[in-house]
This record gives structure tokens, C-alpha cells and sequence, in this order.
């Protein structure tokens, strides 16, 4: 679920699993699958990002193990990178 605003400014949470699209005509519209319209204070880049985040979540909580494995993976790459930059700073 991704809290989302009102154009009156009321809070509400919605599952983004029923978002069908979304667009700016200059509000918000969300349109779910259900063909029920929601028009919302923010903008469609928010709410994409906010269910990007949301399902991020969601991965991570339901593998922990493999989202420890993935941020020591993205560490060791990031220091091999460095070390291959300092190497052709080198040269």
C-alpha cells in the first residue's frame, strides 16, 4: 500500500497493485483496474517512485537473505571499481 493525497488534502492508502495507468492531465489520475478514477495532489513521477519503493519493500522483507547477498555483491563491485580506477589513474 502506497499513501497517497486528496485533492481536499484527506490522506489514503491504496494498493498500487491496482493502479492500471496513471497520468498527468494536470492532476493526477489514477486510474485502477477496477475502472474506478482517483485524483491525487501528487504527481505521477511521486507515485511511481513510491510504488517502486513499496515493492523494493516488499522483495526485501520477503528474501532477506538474497538483499544481504545483493548489497555485499554491490560493495565488493563498488571497491573493485575503485581499485581499477586508481590502477588506470596510474598508468
Amino acid at each position: 500500500m502506497i499513501e497517497l493525497t486528496r485533492l481536499n488534502g484527506s490522506r489514503l492508502c491504496i494498493n498500487s497493485d491496482l493502479i492500471k495507468y496513471a497520468e498527468s492531465a494536470p492532476d493526477t489520475v489514477l486510474t485502477l483496474v477496477t475502472g474506478e478514477k482517483l485524483v491525487v495532489l501528487e504527481p505521477r513521477t511521486e507515485v511511481l517512485k513510491r510504488t517502486l519503493e513499496y515493492r523494493a519493500a516488499v522483495l526485501r522483507n520477503a528474501w532477506p537473505e538474497a538483499a544481504s547477498a545483493l548489497s555485499s555483491m554491490a560493495a565488493h563491485n563498488a571497491h573493485e571499481t575503485a581499485e581499477q580506477q586508481e590502477r588506470s589513474a596510474a598508468l
